[in-house]
């Protein structure tokens, strides 16, 4: 068993520190209706976390004329900036960020969002002087669960899987984590339940960053493992 501190924590960013789940549910939803191939809304946010191929394959089966994700693909990017000036951060997301980084910790964010949706995220985070690296869906060849996107966040920020924890808010984060031996501490509030967070691995389950926040210090993201 490890004994050192974690240097760093990365945090996943939709569902997690800021209230996305749903918007992206919503938009794959119709998107998916506009096409001619509804799938139920509970579907759909079981799907969530994971990139638009994989959601895509998840959602219509892998044998689908693929042609049509690209239109899929723009569908939703288009109907989710809609709400891009209204993104709200979660509950205590900012100060929890700002905790980490006032204990010594280095804050990244892992996240496989565009570009420009990230920017949209930080916006509405209003966090920067403590984020250290920022990821995008360039740096990933593929996304979650592959743990592309992590891999691509301790490249960036130098840091060590063994050293840090990463924090989500789905199953396919937990997922992701898994396959490099990091810890995931899991949120409920992009709406995956405390037990299939717990299920999947999560090593600790909190309602949100502020329950995060709370208990901070006797939390796998400052503990000695």
């Amino acid at each position: 068993m490890r004994t050192d501190r974690p240097a760093g924590v990365l945090f996943d960013v939709d569902g997690t520190l800021v209230d996305t789940t749903y918007l992206h549910t919503v938009s794959w939803w119709e998107a998916l209706r506009q096409s001619d191939q509804p799938v139920p809304m509970a579907t759909v946010h079981r799907s969530i976390g994971m990139g638009s191929d994989k959601l895509l394959d998840h959602l219509l089966g892998p044998e689908r004329d693929r042609d049509a994700d690209a239109k899929l693909r723009d569908a939703h990017d288009t109907l989710y900036g809609e709400y891009w000036e209204r993104l709200t951060p979660l509950p205590g997301a900012a100060a929890l960020l700002r905790a980490c980084a006032e204990r010594g910790l280095r804050v990244v964010l892992a996240t496989s969002a565009s570009e420009q949706e990230v920017g949209a995220l930080r916006h509405a985070l209003d966090a920067d002087d403590v984020i250290e690296t920022v990821t995008s869906s360039a740096d990933a060849q593929q996304s979650k669960p592959a743990p592309d996107i992590l891999v691509a966040a301790l490249d960036q920020s130098g840091l060590a899987a063994e050293r840090v924890v990463f924090v989500g808010d789905s199953v396919w984060d937990v997922a992701a984590a898994g396959k490099l031996d990091i810890p995931c501490v899991g949120l409920t509030c992009g709406g995956t339940s405390r037990g299939e967070l717990a299920g999947a691995g999560a090593v600790a389950v909190y309602d949100d960053p502020a329950g995060l926040l709370a208990t901070l210090d006797d939390s796998p993201v400052t503990r000695p493992r």
